[in-house]
């Protein structure tokens, strides 16, 4: 298999499902069950069309200096698409069969792709990031799953640096035509902005216009 078609199976993870030969994972009854989670998972031919990821990592500008945390990296969906145009990549999760899944696709990337991406494993209340480490932390997907988010962002603000931005995507709370997280792990727009307000962050740009069933909140610390 070329390069190229290895990166166009691991770029486009929404739309086909990776065969045995490209993923391998560990014969223990625990693994098989998440791999069958997983691949249930990227195989949502949907997805590319809703979140509309390649607009997504535009909206970040120029990232070619810059070091992203992808907080709840998950499988890897946005982590790969950030290394295609970031200086580094920190593909943060709690659950170390993700972190598994992430290197095990970093494995099949050309040479200066995989250098530029780190896998993290963290803990619910700290993503173990170093005081200034990440230009951008974006949280996708994810933020509802958050226990204690004003802690949370006290933490982020030490791990962003000087000029570093927090970038938040997530599902709006009404009513979805798709596959999205009950409304317990949904945070309403209003309350994810006084949330950052209070935390110490500036919300220069909330956008709920461009993804029909997400918004976008980018902010920087004060």
């Amino acid at each position: 298999m070329k390069i190229t078609q290895v990166l166009f199976i691991v770029l486009l993870l929404a739309a086909c499902v990776p065969g045995e030969q490209e993923v391998r994972f560990p014969e223990d009854e625990n693994y098989k069950k998440a791999k069958e989670n997983i691949l249930e998972q990227v195989d949502d031919s949907g997805r590319i069309v809703w979140q509309k990821p390649e607009e997504v990592v535009k909206l970040l500008g120029d990232i070619s200096n810059k070091t992203i945390a992808d907080i709840g990296a998950g499988s890897g969906y946005f982590t790969f698409r950030f290394a295609l145009k970031a200086k580094k990549v920190i593909a943060i999760d709690i659950d170390p069969i993700m972190i598994k899944i992430i290197e095990t696709f970093k494995q099949q990337l050309p040479a200066n792709i995989q250098e530029k991406i780190e896998t993290r494993l963290a803990i619910p209340s700290d993503p173990m990031l170093e005081k200034g480490e990440a230009d951008v932390i974006a949280i996708i997907n994810t933020i509802g799953y958050i226990e204690n988010r004003s802690k949370y962002y006290r933490v982020l603000k030490e791990d962003l640096s000087t000029n570093g931005e927090l970038f938040i995507l997530d599902f709006k709370t009404k009513k979805l035509s798709i596959n999205a997280p009950g409304m317990n792990y949904r945070v309403p727009l209003g309350e994810l902005e006084e949330e950052l307000e209070a935390a110490g962050f500036q919300v220069f740009e909330s956008d709920d216009q461009t993804l029909d069933y997400q918004y976008i909140v980018r902010a920087r610390k004060i």
